[in-house]
């Protein structure tokens, strides 16, 4: 293995490894990983756990 493809998967460890970090941090959060509103989602509240309010 050259030196140049082993700099190149160095880099794309990080960012796959910074990007699973941010994943598990926002997770722990309690941020949802689509960053729409769940207003309009097919699944509301289904994938949160989202109290539902009693009408």
């Amino acid at each position: 293995m050259n030196l140049g493809t082993f700099v190149v998967l160095l880099i794309l460890l990080a960012v796959v490894g910074w990007v699973i970090y941010g994943m598990i941090r926002d997770k722990k959060q309690g941020k949802s990983s689509c960053s729409h509103g769940c207003q309009n989602c097919a699944m509301h509240g289904q994938c949160h756990n989202i109290p539902q309010k009693k009408e």
